[in-house]
């Protein structure tokens, strides 16, 4: 069930590109995306816990999150700038830790044959360096995890339709 993260990270662009396809209606994927309760049980490193304080999945609503990891809290936030149901998804992700590195990020979510799913996406930062600093960060593992954690959640929460 399980398939591989697609990462692209151009030298001199301050940007990545991914894509993950999944085995999953693309209901049930954007569902998982903007769902408060479904999303806290699988954004991130498999190691981290996620406590949502806040998430309104709409445009010009906003979100903040919170990944435990034992007594190491680390925050996250940003608005819904677009939000088209089952389709597309335009916001910003800021690590409050670092907030002059804010990204403004892409997400598209594509119908494949036999009832699955494509999830692209680019993400933008200020500077080529603050994009190789997510990703020395283990940005690109995380993201993984996050996704695989996606597909057993969908495995085990069954299709909406």
């Amino acid at each position: 069930m399980s398939n591989p993260l697609t990462l692209s990270a151009p030298a001199d662009e301050p940007l990545m590109e991914y894509s993950r396809d999944f085995d999953f209606p693309v209901h049930d994927v954007f569902r998982a995306h903007v769902e408060p309760d479904a999303y806290a049980q699988w954004i991130g490193p498999q190691d981290v816990t996620t406590r949502i304080d806040r998430f309104e999945p709409r445009t010009g609503g906003s979100y903040r999150f919170v990944h435990s990891r034992g007594s190491d809290e680390y925050a996250f936030r940003g608005v819904f700038h677009t939000v088209r149901q089952d389709e597309f998804l335009l916001q910003t992700f800021e690590f409050e830790a670092d907030p002059e590195v804010v990204t403004l990020e892409y997400s598209t979510f594509t119908a494949l044959p036999g009832g699955r799913c494509r999830l692209t996406g680019r993400s933008l930062y200020p500077s080529v360096e603050s994009r190789d600093q997510f990703l020395a960060n283990g940005m690109e593992e995380g993201m993984s995890d996050g996704y695989n954690q996606l597909d057993e959640f969908l495995a085990r929460n069954g299709s909406t339709g």
